[in-house]
């Protein structure tokens, strides 16, 4: 397994090993003990899985309040997607930023989307089904989000007609949306 940095620092992106052969492929998806010791040890509670079926479908951009926040650990399992963390930690000095990567089932990439940052991703194929691990529980009153073309975050999507939910076309900006996440420097989540 490699884990790699990206220009949010705390965002990851991790290449699991994978092995391959005539038949196809094997690989971990998750190893307590092999992500620990890169320094990521999550208890994940919970896992989510989403079907796209559509090409350019816009999912996001998303994140839980205080207690409830969430650590994300993202990866397809068929088709391909522009996965999208945002920093939302006040006093950060990368709020506002954001990092792209893309995921798809033929890299077998993840991405590692901690506490304190949005999450959204657009869907490159069709039929695109994610799977997700969360280190709380869903929680709907706690439930946030940004509007996905925000002009202050500029996000370059590959997409300029999304399709979106109803709820992700009334998303706030970023500067009306509901955050507590702080920056501190020593700890650099929440």
């Amino acid at each position: 397994m490699n884990v790699f940095d990206t220009e949010l620092k705390e965002v990851k992106v991790i290449e699991p090993t994978v092995f391959q052969d005539h038949r196809g492929f094997f690989m971990e998806s998750y190893h307590a003990k092999k992500f620990k010791g890169h320094g990521l040890g999550y208890d994940f509670v919970q896992d989510n899985h989403s079907l796209s079926l559509e090409k350019n479908v816009i999912r996001g951009l998303h994140y839980q309040l205080g207690p409830y926040a969430q650590t994300k650990l993202v990866r397809v399992i068929t088709g391909a997607i522009f996965d999208v963390a945002v920093d939302i930690r006040k006093g950060s000095p990368t709020y506002g930023k954001w990092v792209g990567v893309t995921l798809s089932a033929k890299n077998h990439r993840m991405l590692l989307v901690p506490k304190g940052f949005a999450h959204g991703f657009c869907t490159l194929t069709v039929n695109t089904h994610v799977q997700y691990k969360v280190d709380a529980y869903y929680s709907a009153e706690n439930d946030r989000g940004i509007l996905w073309n925000d002009p202050v975050l500029s996000i370059d999507w590959p997409v300029s007609a999304p399709i979106l939910s109803d709820k992700d076309q009334k998303q706030p900006l970023l500067k009306d949306a509901e955050i507590h996440f702080q920056y501190k420097a020593d700890a650099a989540l929440l």
